[in-house]
């Protein structure tokens, strides 16, 4: 069974980013390389602060969407429920 991941991913001052993937552990390393250039690297956005699974693209792209359009407020709240440290999850072999 295929698991796609929705996640949220920081700088040090607190800039946000969120995005879905097939590959977690790939995509937060892609991040961390600035392998691809736009707006993670251009803010050096290389901390995951957050994630969920799901086996189901769909609901993983409409998460997304969801969170993205969700005010800052919303996002640090849903960080900071599971992750009050933000810690870069990656990191602690959480994923």
């Amino acid at each position: 069974m295929h698991q796609y991941f929705v996640y949220i991913m920081a700088n040090v001052s607190g800039t946000l980013y969120t995005g879905m993937t097939g590959n977690l552990e790939r995509r937060v390393d892609e991040h961390k390389q600035k392998l691809v250039p736009g707006f993670t690297a251009r803010y050096n956005i290389t901390r995951l602060v957050w994630f969920e699974s799901t086996p189901d693209v769909k609901s993983a792209i409409a998460r997304e969407k969801q969170i993205k359009g969700w005010l800052r407020a919303k996002k640090v709240a849903l960080i900071e429920s599971v992750n009050p440290q933000w810690r870069d999850l990656s990191e602690d072999g959480d994923i």
